[in-house]
């Protein structure tokens, strides 16, 4: 039997949900492309419930328990002692979210003596040490595609924000006033503007099909480029690389993974070679670009916005300066984690549990890092040190 402990992040402060605002879901069985949404056997919540939070448990206890696994929750996983640390050493299967991340590090990893598994409730796993997975066979498995789309919506609106100057006008409201100069005084229409995606997978795609309509110039910059027929449909300019496509960008959105590749690349240097006053979304990973040079960019006015939804470390500290530099629309990390994506990434990682306990392969497109290497989705989205 496997002790399987799982980090989720903390319940809303007045208590765990006894109603909700909505009654139902809409069903959705497939994802563009084809890949149908998970398909457990069977699942032991209500679409629609909080499951990512401590008490929501994935919607997992009932059916580890049943099969006499044990099953360990907690938002503990930093700092000395932290109830992540002291249950990890005999753990056999790590569950975490890219919100709420549980951190493998090699250290981690290695004194995880049973490990033989780390899922990720969401997309995105670059909170594992890959590197130290491959060398220490541990596999690692995401749900891919589940929130995909969740986050694109949350770029579509963050960019309608940002050019609109839409939360200082929001603010202008909740302090009493009606002031429209100082609303408008940095608000523009997105139309005609000329967007770029550094990355165009699922996300990436996702977001360019969604502000096609907007009427928009779009950009896109992938090491892997889309087919003719796609380009011709959305009027596409592919560049070879983000340092060629962001000089032609009003708007630049990041949703690319995290990896040697990308890590730090918008430093100093390419925020100054974006045009000035463009805007910066950033959903993927903070560390894609730099902190500090952010905060500069804004405060010198190279940036006219920047916002997203991810942090480093997550949570972020109260003092972390993207909090207070000027013309931001920062949320934390919930993009991916709507009631409606928490239904499908729940699904998700009971199917990898079942997969896994029955010896049955995990679906190619979950896979992260199988049999010592990246495999499925992870050979093509990420690369490791060599």
């Amino acid at each position: 039997m496997a002790k399987v402990l799982c980090v989720l992040y903390d319940d809303p402060t007045d208590g765990y949900p006894t109603s909700y605002a909505r009654d139902d879901l809409p069903v959705i069985d497939h994802y563009p492309g084809g890949q149908t949404t998970p398909t457990p056997e069977a699942v032991d919540f209500t679409p629609g419930q909080l499951l990512g939070s401590v008490s929501g448990e994935l919607g997992l206890r009932a059916y580890l328990e049943g099969a006499g696994h044990t099953l360990v929750v907690t938002s503990d996983k930093d700092g000395e002692g932290s109830v992540f640390d002291r249950e990890l050493v005999d753990a056999d299967i790590v569950i975490s979210q890219p919100f709420w991340p549980a951190y493998l590090t090699p250290e981690r990893i290695a004194a995880a003596k049973n490990l033989k598994l780390a899922v990720t409730a969401g997309i995105g796993s670059d909170h594992v040490d890959l590197d130290s997975a491959i060398s220490h066979g541990v596999t690692v498995a995401e749900v891919t595609y589940c929130n995909s789309i969740s986050v694109a919506e949350h770029v579509v609106m963050m960019t309608l924000s940002l050019v609109r100057n839409y939360l200082p006008s929001y603010q202008v409201v909740l302090d009493g006033g009606w002031n429209i100069a100082d609303c408008v005084a940095r608000s523009y229409d997105l139309e005609g503007m000329h967007v770029g995606t550094v990355a165009a997978g699922r996300i990436g795609l996702a977001v360019l099909r969604r502000l096609a309509p907007f009427d928009v110039k779009l950009h896109y910059t992938d090491r892997y480029r889309l087919s003719e027929d796609v380009e011709r449909e959305l009027g596409l300019t592919w560049h070879e690389s983000a340092e060629d496509m962001v000089p032609h960008c009003d708007v630049v959105t990041i949703n690319a993974p995290l990896h040697p590749e990308t890590e730090g690349l918008f430093g100093d240097k390419l925020l100054a070679q974006m045009k000035r006053g463009a805007y910066l979304i950033n959903t993927a990973r903070a560390k894609i670009v730099d902190r500090d040079a952010v905060d500069r960019a804004l405060r010198s006015g190279q940036l006219a916005g920047y916002a997203g939804d991810v942090w480093f470390p997550q949570p972020a500290p109260a003092d972390h300066p993207w909090r207070t530099m000027p013309h931001h629309g920062m949320t934390p990390h919930i993009s991916g984690s709507s009631l409606s994506a928490q239904a499908r990434y729940a699904a998700g990682t009971r199917e990898i549990l079942e997969a896994f306990f029955a010896g049955r392969p995990i679906r190619d497109e979950y896979l992260i890092v199988d049999g010592g290497a990246l495999a499925g989705t992870g050979a093509h989205s990420y690369s490791v040190n060599k």
